[in-house]
């Protein structure tokens, strides 16, 4: 479970260790997240690692004063709206420091607490609005881009035009489609779009959790409500307050389960375990699943009543291997973030591998293309991204040679692990049904090692072989 809440960063700049002590003790009494420092290198420092919207500066200073500061800012052009606090006789200075350096106001010494409070709330809604810009800027530079989500093919501006449609409003919404297409993504921009974007945004997997935990994650228990529960403690659906809940895999949700859920849904009211009193909600549903619901309904695994509670604004997903021309879009989006994960400088892909990447038929949809771009981007280090770098399922049979700081050579891919296919006659569905066979065969059925092979995740892999096995040979 996973639990998002937005807080706005302060750091505070002073020499006198007093002063700054109270300061960020106020400052942090009014809800903002703060960070201190003793002088102007300090918060160089700290900056590099906290991430700051609004910084509250002396001006006098050892090693670096607040004029220095600033400048140093400015001259990265990434620094925090600033607070400059002045002393008698800096006045002149601190207002220069307003035009010239971009300082957001100054504030006399002795500090008045309510002109602070005043400043800071203007300081930190001038950030957010400078981060939301260059957002936009950033996302401007694709086509066809809603939070994290890319695509310019149809099916992916279906998509976003339903998200526009639904975020602004409470109704609840079921994603739907393959592993790997991106619904928690989904979720995320609905959230990120809607009136509760300020909320937490709350992620429960419910086939990662056992049954006997499944009810405590979802609404919470009270200290002694049954052997283990030594303390009390909030579900997902109450730490969500006022925010948005993602409730994945809920074809997963036992029976027993799904009543209670139903039951918290229909009222907006949620009882912990152990508790004799219910506390009110006001949350967002949004439920995800991989597998269709009509069938689990059909088969006696999942409330048709819920189902119809859950289902009022469907968002279906379509499988990477049905827009694949947004494969040049989504490489891109995906280098950009790879490279900041591994400090990478990888620019693009070569006509050759984007070729084989349009081929594949991506059983693992987007995430198995991420598995297989992060892979490449470590062997690359740099530049562009060649065959050799691609699997061995894909390069046919290249070795990669890393060229960056490790050094190191994958292997090549082993003799004998080839599959053919008879063109014409096999269905993407039966070529890759072949493809998992032949790999679970190969690793003599470890489905860990095949996972990997295959460039999916285990949940995945377990999830194709179970609709295998409900289907028959």
């Amino acid at each position: 479970m996973a639990t998002e809440r937005v807080q706005t960063k302060v750091l505070v700049v002073d020499d006198e260790e007093s002063q700054r002590t109270a300061l960020a003790g106020m400052i942090a009494m009014w809800g903002y997240h703060v960070e201190t420092a003793a002088d102007g290198q300090e918060a160089l420092d700290k900056l590099a690692n906290f991430p700051a919207a609004v910084m509250v500066t002396d001006l006098n200073m050892p090693n670096m004063n607040g004029e220095e500061l600033l400048r140093t800012l400015k001259s990265e052009s990434n620094g925090p709206a600033s607070i400059v606090l002045t002393a008698h006789g800096n006045l002149e200075t601190a207002v220069n420091m307003v035009h010239e350096l971009g300082a957001f106001w100054f504030l006399d010494k002795p500090i008045e607490t309510s002109a602070l409070r005043l400043l800071l709330e203007r300081a930190a809604s001038q950030g957010r609005l400078a981060a939301h810009a260059e957002r936009l800027e950033r996302q401007l530079s694709y086509q066809g881009v809603l939070g994290d989500l890319v695509g310019n093919s149809r099916a992916m501006q279906q998509v976003f035009a339903l998200i526009r449609q639904v975020a602004p409003n409470k109704a609840a919404v079921l994603l739907t489609g393959e592993s790997g297409t991106g619904k928690e993504l989904v979720a995320r921009a609905i959230h990120e779009l809607s009136p509760r974007r300020a909320g937490p945004f709350v992620a429960i997997n419910c086939a990662a959790l056992p049954e006997t935990l499944m009810e405590s994650e979802l609404f919470g228990h009270e200290r002694g409500a049954f052997t283990g529960a030594v303390d009390r403690r909030a579900g997902c659906f109450e730490l969500a307050q006022n925010g948005t809940v993602l409730l994945d895999e809920i074809g997963d949700m036992p029976m027993g389960t799904q009543a209670k859920l139903l039951r918290v849904l229909e009222d907006q009211r949620v009882r912990r375990l152990g508790a004799k009193s219910e506390t009110q909600l006001d949350v967002r549903v949004i439920a995800a699943t991989n597998a269709p619901l009509s069938d689990a309904i059909k088969e006696g695994k999942f409330r048709e009543d819920l189902y119809y509670r859950l289902n009022v604004f469907p968002i279906p997903l379509p499988p990477l291997r049905d827009h694949l021309e947004d494969m040049p879009v989504l490489v891109r989006a995906l280098l950009e973030d790879l490279n900041g994960k591994h400090d990478s400088r990888v620019t693009d892909v070569s006509t050759q591998v984007l070729e084989r990447l349009r081929a594949h038929s991506w059983p693992g949809n987007v995430r198995e293309l991420r598995n297989l771009l992060e892979r490449a981007v470590i062997l690359a280090g740099q530049g562009t991204i060649q065959l050799e770098h691609l699997p061995g399922q894909m390069n046919g049979g290249l070795q990669a040679t890393s060229t960056g700081s490790s050094g190191a050579a994958a292997a090549p891919s082993p003799d004998g692990a080839h599959l053919l296919l008879p063109v014409g006659v096999t269905t993407v569905e039966q070529a890759e049904r072949a493809l998992i066979e032949r790999t679970l065969e190969y690793t003599a059925q470890n489905k860990t090692r095949a996972a990997e092979i295959l460039g999916i995740s285990q949940k995945t892999l377990f999830n194709k072989l179970r609709e295998y096995a409900a289907h028959g040979a």
